[in-house]
């Protein structure tokens, strides 16, 4: 065997043809509200102003039924008909559970939508007993849970899709599409009504029909978009899939044969493959950044946990522990229902591992505490709320501090430099600034750019006795915008609270468009202690 047949892809194509009326009854069975009632039924949606079937089952289908017919004649057919409405977004949900399922057999699964999956399977068939075992397990698995699945493999993802509307089941040898799919209708690769009705109309009616034809006469007739899509479903080269996920760049996983469910079972797991996980990291000096748990329930739930780190992570203990920390604190308990059949641990995102002195420097010592602790109380209350400041070069208040995730950006809080306080004298800016500043109302102020003699925050009126300032503040024109100049004063009041306070707008930039003066606004924007 060559070297390009070996490394050729094998594409699985999952197709769900009957997807929202199995979601839609499986909802009502496990409510237990399907048992009773066999009627057909379908599922409806709005095309031109008027309801036509989007999804029926056998029942439905067996009594001459069709995607795309009026509801009103479905009706005529059939008066006991169950009809709901269709929820295209429920519908994507349940297929990108689908998806999170099937990541049990390969990492790289690309949606087909409205109601197909792409799983690329290339070196990974053997582990589960070769192609045609995995084919199996995968459709019996789907449909124990209730759905109608159609599913196929081929070298190419466009040969593999088209083999699933017409000849579910079948594998395709590599080099040998063109054969397969040579006696199939010319609809089921899925080119459009428009094309497919040329074609008819041409006198062709299978793909083996146009495949006869030179390329560049298909090319002239029906364009080089369907020219390619007619070469992929021949083997002639593929288009790639685009993947949900990123490939991680370490994965490790356990299966069982009886499915775990107990907190120590899971808790051991997790060890033992973080022990493997860091093992296989450290032959290329490589630490973990960010961690995903992935537990896959017997029943097609897969739940997914992930944590990050500050710093690259190359212990198996400090994997364990954040993922203790993170399972402590859900709020939705990770629930095992009848069992988890398999576990992942995978490294998503990784860095190479600097050494470091640390055994004589005191100073990388803190800073690797430091560093632990934030990562374990990130894995308790998320990352984004564990933060750290970062000066910002800007005058304007509100923009100077920046608030970073401390995980990321640990180093460059540390090393930032703050301006300096003058020593024995007050502070410029409040201990308290707040997120947006608030109006105050000023009856009269000193002009032109005095402060207020008393003003009105919250409904309480505070006559000032002390102020300070004014401190004055343009705002960065180069960014765009008409922002005013403000004039910024400390202000204490008769009961010593001090407010910093300012007036929006010089008085000669606040004149309206026919020359008349406007009345200044005043806002507080922060307290001082």
């Amino acid at each position: 065997m060559s070297a390009s047949s070996v490394n050729r892809r094998r594409i699985l194509s999952l197709w769900l043809p009957r997807l929202p009326i199995d979601r839609i009854q499986r909802f009502l069975g496990s409510a237990g509200l399907g048992k009773t009632n066999h009627a057909p039924s379908i599922v409806v949606i709005k095309d031109n102003n008027a309801l036509v079937i989007h999804a029926l089952d056998e029942a439905a289908e067996r009594l001459g039924l069709y995607i795309g017919q009026p509801l009103a004649n479905a009706r005529a057919m059939c008066p006991d008909l169950r009809v709901f409405d269709a929820d295209t977004v429920a519908d994507a949900k349940t297929l990108s559970d689908i998806a999170d399922w099937c990541d049990r057999f390969t990492p790289l699964v690309a949606l087909d939508p409205p109601h197909g999956l792409f799983l690329d399977i290339t070196g990974c068939a053997h582990l589960f007993g070769g192609e045609a075992a995995l084919l199996r397990t995968l459709v019996r698995a789907l449909a124990r849970q209730g759905f109608v699945v159609s599913a196929a493999i081929a070298g190419t993802s466009v040969c593999a899709r088209t083999l699933t509307r017409q000849a579910t089941g079948t594998i395709v040898a590599d080099g040998e599409e063109a054969e397969a799919i040579s006696r199939l209708p010319i609809s089921a690769l899925g080119a459009g009504e428009a094309v497919t009705t040329g074609l008819r109309r041409a006198g062709l009616k299978t793909i083996g029909d146009v495949a006869s034809r030179s390329a560049h006469e298909i090319t002239a007739r029906f364009g080089a978009r369907f020219s390619a899509l007619l070469a992929h479903a021949l083997g002639q080269g593929d288009a790639p899939i685009n993947p949900r996920k990123p490939l991680p760049d370490y994965i490790v996983e356990k299966r069982f044969a009886e499915p775990i469910a107990t907190d120590t079972m899971i808790a051991m797991t997790l060890s033992r493959l973080a022990d493997t996980l860091v093992t296989s990291m450290e032959k290329q000096g490589k630490g973990a950044r960010r961690l995903e748990a992935a537990f896959f329930r017997t029943d097609g739930v897969v739940r997914t946990i992930m944590v990050e780190t500050g710093r690259p992570v190359t212990k198996s203990a400090v994997i364990d522990r954040l993922f203790r920390e993170r399972l402590d604190a859900l709020a939705d308990p990770l629930d095992p229902g009848f069992g988890f059949d398999m576990v992942r641990l995978s490294a998503s995102r990784t860095e190479i591992v600097v050494q470091e002195q640390r055994d004589l420097d005191a100073h990388v010592h803190d800073n690797d505490e430091l560093a632990a602790l934030i990562d374990r109380i990130a894995a308790r209350i998320g990352g984004k709320r564990v933060v750290v400041h970062l000066p910002e070069d800007t005058h304007i208040p509100e923009c100077a501090v920046l608030a970073a995730p401390a995980q990321h950006h640990l180093a460059a809080a540390m090393q930032a430099e703050w301006p300096a306080r003058a020593e024995s004298e007050p502070p410029l800016r409040p201990l308290r600034l707040f997120d947006k500043p608030e109006p105050v109302t000023v009856p009269f102020a000193t002009v032109p750019d005095g402060p207020p003699h008393q003003f009105t925050w919250r409904r309480a009126k505070h006559a000032v006795v002390r102020v300070e300032g004014p401190e004055r503040i343009a705002m960065e024109w180069w960014r765009g915008g008409q922002q005013s100049t403000r004039d910024y004063f400390r202000i204490e009041d008769a009961e010593g609270l001090r407010f910093w306070i300012f007036r929006d707008g010089l008085y000669d930039e606040l004149i309206d468009k026919e020359g008349k003066s406007i009345p200044a606004k005043w806002y507080v924007h922060g307290l001082f202690a």
